[in-house]
């Protein structure tokens, strides 16, 4: 007989994310054109996401990177990348996806929502 561990699972308090999250900048970064707009190859299908990647090597183990290094990419896109890989991607379609990110997160109209954030872009 096998058994099974019927027990809810334990949650974390959330409270390492509460300097990574903030949905009102990912809500903007789905209003953007997508980032391979108009680069040989690609051709932009389905809806606008926030791309995230460990580019900047600021993600942890069980966490994504913060959210104000976000890019948009079309759905198409996102998908391309998560299937061949960051360093591919970016060779592909000469794009550095941190750069980005960072320049996403600079001119983002939200960048208040992490002005205590040290190390965020300003």
């Amino acid at each position: 007989m096998i058994r099974v561990d019927t027990r809810p699972r334990h949650r974390n308090s959330g409270k390492a994310d509460a300097n990574r999250r903030f949905p009102r900048h990912l809500q903007w970064i789905r209003t953007r054109s997508c980032l391979l707009a108009g680069k040989k190859g690609h051709i932009c299908s389905g809806k606008m996401t926030a791309s995230h990647s460990d580019a900047d090597g600021s993600k942890g183990m069980g966490m994504k990177s913060a959210d104000f290094t976000a890019v948009p990419l079309c759905w198409g896109g996102h998908a391309e990348k998560d299937r061949i890989g960051l360093e591919t991607w970016q060779a592909l379609y000469g794009v550095n996806h941190a750069k980005a990110g960072r320049e996403y997160g600079r001119l983002s109209p939200k960048k208040g929502d992490w002005a205590h954030v040290e190390g965020a872009p300003r």
